[in-house]
């Protein structure tokens, strides 16, 4: 279970609530990754590797939804001119 924030919005102690929230289900997954025959080191890796590659994708996925944006606009605009 993962404990939910104390308030909504923004709150001085928010991320170290977060933290403290994932910290269970975090230690877990590298016990069970050491379990299946990797070290605490390779999943710790593995884990920033996924985080970093989930932000190139946000990324991405931001800048992808800003040209539709445009483009949508652009189509709106030519509609509007005829």
């Amino acid at each position: 279970m993962i404990s939910k924030p104390r308030r909504l919005g923004a709150y001085p102690d928010r991320d170290l609530d977060c933290q403290q929230a994932m910290e269970p289900g975090f230690q877990a997954l590298v016990d069970c990754m050491v379990e299946s025959g990797w070290t605490r080191e390779e999943a710790k890796r593995a884990l920033r590797r996924l985080i970093a590659a989930d932000n190139m994708t946000q990324k991405e996925n931001a800048r992808v939804e800003a040209e539709l944006a445009i483009a949508r606009a652009m189509i709106r605009a030519a509609r509007d001119r005829t």
